[in-house]
């Protein structure tokens, strides 16, 4: 299957309530969202406790979401804000709820 077919995810990664943020792109959320949680994922959110997982986004091709994830890491924090208490204004821990 062609990469540019496969579907993904743009997410953000959230220490607390507007702290430390990690937006990314994967094609298989909750592998990701593990390693994350178990600090494998990424050097940032290991050193800064990023293991909630605040807001995630589907896309259609891998392609349009690693577009939009570049976009989403160039916008300022309070847009980055907006765009996460838009559907979870509490920044409560997706993970259960999206993954499980």
């Amino acid at each position: 299957m062609d990469r540019e077919r496969l579907g993904g995810w743009v997410y953000i990664m959230a220490d607390r309530y507007r702290g430390a943020m990690y937006v990314g792109v994967t094609s298989h959320l909750a592998a990701r969202i593990h390693q994350h949680r178990n600090d494998s994922g990424s050097d940032f959110c290991a050193r800064y406790g990023l293991k909630r997982l605040v807001w995630a986004e589907r896309g259609d091709r891998i392609a349009d979401c690693i577009a939009h994830e570049k976009r989403v890491k160039r916008w300022r924090r309070a847009f980055k804000f907006d765009l996460i208490e838009r559907v979870n204004p509490d920044w409560l821990n997706l993970y259960d709820v999206i993954l499980r």
